[in-house]
């Protein structure tokens, strides 16, 4: 591949990528502003049970693509939410569709769709617990 194609192609990429970065941080400035770091920590009380609830509860209604979610979730981990919260608004904000489950059900069929749904939200807050916990003792 010459340098001609090579730059035609980094060129496009950046081009594809340029609405997704823009849009990641629109999406970290409204966050930003709907959910202050004094509503956040009332909400989050680094409690082990709760806060992965609550968390996989947020990501479920706030489905969206893995980007957005990492920008995401180290946003929330810098105003100082708990780690096991992150991690388990990150795994059900990605498998998780609330938002888009009446097109899932269409086609995948009703009862699929709602079994993994739920099945994503309970594993969403097993997965943060059982993650947290290994990386607290590895």
């Amino acid at each position: 591949m010459d340098i001609k194609k090579s730059s035609v192609k980094a060129l496009k990429s950046i081009l594809f990528a340029a609405p997704i970065i823009t849009g990641v941080i629109i999406l970290i400035g409204l966050f930003n502003a709907l959910f202050p770091k004094r509503y956040l920590t009332m909400v989050f009380r680094h409690n082990i049970f709760t806060d992965p609830l609550i968390g996989a509860i947020l990501g479920s209604v706030f489905a969206g693509n893995p980007i957005n979610s990492y920008i995401i979730g180290g946003e929330l981990l810098k105003q100082g939410i708990s780690l096991v919260a992150v991690t388990a608004f990150l795994v059900s904000w990605i498998t998780v569709g609330f938002v888009s489950l009446p097109a899932e059900m269409i086609f995948l069929g009703k009862k699929f769709a709602v079994l993994r749904n739920i099945l994503a939200f309970i594993f969403s807050i097993i997965i943060a617990i059982v993650v947290v916990y290994l990386i607290r003792v590895l």
